[in-house]
């Protein structure tokens, strides 16, 4: 009984399969259609804070260095880019200018990324240049598959000779990415 059991559920089970269409062939109407999908990438930003205190410091004859962080520092990725593209933060300072005196200049002023967070596939290495007279490479991203994230906040680090005089210096750092 066992034996004859058993040789009715397999017949149950392959009219079960028929049924179903499991290894069925389509009938000759049948008719296919290609799919397409276009992804569109987005941008590729950069954002920084819209003013920042570096606080203050003491002069002396001999002069100081005083360092100070400026705030995150954001790039979004958004383009979706295929294996292997990049991008480069860069950055820009002007002087740092008292109401009566000398300015600062920014050859004396230098940028530390400092720990760079990342989401997506991205991978990312600071520049840390000595100085950001000029539009000077801070962050640079390689590897990038789709979007991606890094954000930092850097370090700036004054130098201020012991002839600058009291009061407040004002300047402006620009931020870009390409």
């Amino acid at each position: 009984m066992t034996k004859t059991t058993w040789i009715s559920a397999l017949a149950a089970c392959s009219f079960a399969i028929a049924a179903f269409g499991f290894g069925a062939t389509l009938p000759a109407s049948a008719s296919g259609t290609a799919l397409t999908l276009t992804l569109t990438g987005g941008s590729l930003e950069i954002s920084a804070p819209a003013t920042a205190d570096l606080g203050s410091a003491t002069t002396n004859s001999a002069g100081t260095v005083y360092s100070a962080q400026l705030g995150d520092i954001v790039v979004t990725d958004d383009r979706g880019a295929s294996a292997g593209a990049g991008w480069v933060a860069s950055a820009i300072s002007t002087a740092l200018t008292p109401p009566a005196g000398p300015a600062i200049a920014a050859t004396y002023i230098s940028y530390t990324a400092g720990t760079i967070t990342t989401t997506g596939t991205v991978t990312v290495a600071d520049n840390d240049p000595t100085t950001i007279i000029g539009v000077s490479p801070v962050v640079t991203a390689t590897a990038v598959t789709g979007s991606n994230t890094a954000t930092w906040n850097p370090t700036l680090t004054i130098h201020i000779a012991g002839t600058f005089v009291a009061g407040v210096y004002t300047g402006s750092i620009t931020h870009s990415v390409t």
